[in-house]
């Protein structure tokens, strides 16, 4: 599949936008075929493969390549007849990228430690990790007030995306409705360093709704290992997922997907 039309421009302005949210499970309504974004072009194959990066896959990613390729942002807008959905309109940015950028890619398997996700007690979870269906339901009025600040409206508002915000203290508060476990386990993986891939092996199918309160770590630093408050007083990433998501952290040894870009160029404008 392709775009009828499209053009593409270098763009000095580092603020990042698309016309529609890019995350597989939030809401999308079919647009008239209609693509505007400004990104980087890591950004675009993230959206075209539907392939959320992690830092450390990033940083694996880009080794070899120029650093315009993570760095310079690129305007593209474009349009396809009909009235195709997100994924269809995917499956044309890879036909774009390819086409435009010259990419050339593929994916390899790889036998690596990684972190599963697990839960502690086998068909059990936390506190802050409820399926979906014994929350409030995504359109249903809630009473006034701040999201997620004083309890009368459910964190985040709106669903099937992730949120996060910052708490006194320098405390972190992370959630989502409506969600699956996969993207559950890519926001985690994305939020906190933690030094190895994150997979979900807590074996949970459907959707949930889900909401975790910690102190990070320092930039640069795995989460600590401890199940103890941290100076500030709020909880560790670990004590976090064992308290309020009744999940933890295993070492195991798993085949991972490894995204490989054989060939990119930068692309003339038009």
């Amino acid at each position: 599949m392709s775009f009828d039309v499209a053009s593409i421009r270098e763009s000095q302005d580092s603020f990042r936008t698309m016309n529609f949210r890019w995350d597989p499970e939030s809401p999308f309504t079919p647009n008239g075929g209609y693509f505007r974004a400004r990104n980087s072009l890591v950004n675009y194959i993230e959206f075209a493969y539907k392939l959320p990066l992690t830092d450390d896959e990033e940083r694996a990613l880009l080794e070899h390549l120029p650093r315009w390729v993570r760095e310079d942002n690129f305007v593209i807008q474009a349009r396809a007849s009909g009235n195709p959905t997100r994924d269809q309109m995917r499956l044309m940015m890879q036909s774009l990228l390819a086409d435009r950028f010259k990419l050339a890619l593929h994916f390899e398997t790889l036998e690596e430690t990684v972190l599963a996700l697990t839960l502690i007690q086998p068909g059990k979870t936390g506190p802050a990790l409820r399926p979906h269906g014994e929350g409030p339901p995504c359109d249903s009025p809630v009473p006034g007030g701040g999201a997620g600040q004083n309890g009368t409206r459910p964190f985040p508002f709106k669903c099937g995306f992730i949120d996060e915000i910052d708490l006194p203290n320098h405390q972190r508060r992370f959630g989502a409705r409506d969600v699956s476990m996969a993207l559950i386990t890519s926001g985690l993986a994305s939020t906190e360093w933690l030094g190895r891939k994150l997979v979900d092996q807590t074996g949970l199918s459907g959707k949930y709704d889900f909401k975790i309160e910690w102190t990070p770590a320092p930039s640069g630093l795995s989460p600590s290992t401890e199940e103890s408050q941290t100076d500030s007083g709020g909880p560790t990433f670990q004590k976090a997922l064992k308290d309020q998501l009744g999940l933890k952290l295993v070492k195991r040894q798993a085949p991972v997907q490894v995204l490989v870009i054989d060939h990119v160029e930068k692309p003339s404008e038009n």
